[in-house]
């Protein structure tokens, strides 16, 4: 028996095989193999095509397939299509896809990093007061979904008036794959259509934009069927018709999923070119200053919540890759700097790096400071104690919006993170641990695995998240050591912002 998983990037869409009993992935690939384009008529602007989406989705597929036929077994036992139990997709959130009653896209979606909606989200957030939006919808309008539409009702009416229903990147694959047009409770809190405080749909937002309800699709479980697979979806893509979509999340979700976080107090964390911390808080609660954003977690319910706290922050891999250029000896690896960076004791003899050059920082209130460099002596310091400072910083940061979740009411004792860019440096992730005091536990997985693994969930082939992720390889654990040293040090960072 065999799930698998889709991962609509905003880059690729990837696809996963993961043989349900070992929870090993058997095949995956990903398409286009170089990056997929971004349309942007206007600077601030980015848009893709849906019908994009589902292309590369069948490539991806078709690969996956040939790859799993070309071996002579398979654990022992030739693979069919009809070994697919059931699927799930993960998806880049934020995007708003707008259909008519074909099911056909009016538009291009416009993505999750187009800025055009900022002002429409904030005359919301205005109009409806912060206390109203913190304590129903959690987050301010924003940049997100719910705004983005607003921008299209009032500059393409004609576009609007045709629209039947609206959809995030994921409802729109899930509707091609099953002909199902649905969201799920998660999806809706990321559009920021969600009143966390009446378990609906917001229908003051809905009256403050003049949006119709009924242009949102109907709301499915997470986890669960969601629709089926359709005959003509089911030959397009060499499966069998019948198999049911069990799951979908939004990729942050998603990535917490797929390294086993559920609980409160647990976070999943990145550190690539942006960092982000997406912790689980078992209360529904909001940061007073909308420093972070606070979505519906794959688990959450009215009942038993659980919050997704969602804190990005900008300048991260994208520091080390400018020290790397800049700073490091022409040539030198990651590696060789992580090397260099453990020469120089905790605290870098006293330089600190802020790291918050890659534009306005949301945690930061939004303010562009800048990244900057504080406590530099000339016959002392040398590029290692950069290399370091720099690390060190980006650590201080993830630590900077973890004390955000702590006030929010969530206790932070463990991070979960793939064991990839930033984490691979032991003085990145040694100061992660130190400084936060929680243990960090390694992983090897991806999206798009994830994903089939919650579709499993979903069909009930898994009696619950730990069984599924029974088999999640662990590749190492971080336990917090020399806690002071790094918590002087931290202070003396944060004594800069």
């Amino acid at each position: 028996m065999f799930l698998l998983g889709y991962d609509i990037g905003s880059s690729s869409v990837k696809a996963s095989l993961v043989e349900a009993e070992s929870g090993k992935c058997v095949a995956s690939a990903f398409y286009p193999k170089q990056e997929a384009p971004i349309l942007s008529k206007r600077p601030g602007w980015a848009e893709q095509d849906p019908a994009m989406w589902m292309g590369n989705l069948k490539l991806a597929t078709a690969d996956v397939l040939q790859q799993v036929r070309s071996r002579a077994t398979l654990e022992a036992k030739a693979f069919t299509p009809d070994q697919v139990a059931a699927i799930g997709i993960s998806y880049q959130m934020h995007g708003l896809v707008c259909i008519d009653k074909d099911m056909a896209p009016l538009r291009p979606s416009i993505i999750w990093c187009d800025s055009r909606a900022v002002p429409y989200g904030q005359k919301a957030f205005e109009a409806l007061g912060s206390e109203f939006c913190l304590s129903h919808l959690l987050n301010a309008p924003g940049n997100f979904t719910a705004a983005k539409l607003a921008w299209v009702k009032e500059n393409e009416p004609d576009t609007y008036a045709r629209i039947w229903k609206i959809m995030l990147p994921g409802d729109y694959i899930a509707m091609r794959l099953t002909g199902v047009p649905a969201t799920t409770v998660s999806g809706l809190s990321e559009g920021i259509f969600w009143d966390f405080a009446e378990n609906r749909p917001c229908k003051e937002l809905l009256q403050h934009f003049g949006f119709d309800p009924t242009i949102l699709p109907q709301v499915k479980p997470t986890f669960g069927v969601q629709g089926t697979l359709t005959r003509a979806a089911a030959e397009a893509l060499g499966l069998v018709e019948g198999i049911p979509v069990t799951y979908r999340a939004g990729d942050q979700p998603n990535n917490a999923l797929s390294l086993n976080v559920f609980n409160p107090g647990e976070i999943a964390s990145t550190a690539g070119t942006s960092g982000v911390v997406y912790g689980v808080l078992g209360q529904v609660a909001h940061d007073p200053l909308s420093r972070v954003n606070s979505f519906a977690h794959v688990n959450h319910t009215a009942a038993d919540p659980r919050l997704g706290v969602l804190l990005c922050i900008n300048g991260t891999g994208i520091l080390n890759a400018w020290i790397r250029r800049n700073v490091a000896p022409e040539g030198l690896s990651y590696d060789e700097m992580n090397t260099l960076a453990a020469e120089i004791p905790i605290g870098s003899e006293g330089v600190s790096v802020l790291p918050f050059g890659n534009g306005a920082e949301r945690m930061l209130e939004n303010r562009e400071t800048g990244c900057s460099l504080h406590g530099l002596n000339f016959n002392i310091h040398d590029r290692r104690h950069l290399i370091r400072a720099g690390q060190e910083g980006v650590a201080f940061s993830f630590q900077y919006g973890i004390e955000i979740m702590e006030a929010m009411g969530m206790k932070v004792d463990r991070i979960h993170a793939g064991l990839a860019n930033m984490f691979q440096s032991k003085v990145f992730r040694d100061t992660l641990a130190g400084v936060s005091g929680a243990t960090i536990e390694l992983y090897d997985t991806d999206g798009a695995a994830g994903a089939a693994k919650g579709a499993g969930i979903g069909a009930g082939i898994y009696r619950d998240h730990d069984e599924a992720f029974v088999t999640l390889e662990r590749l190492d654990v971080v336990l917090p050591e020399h806690r002071q040293q790094y918590r002087d040090a931290y202070e003396r960072w944060k004594s800069n912002i």
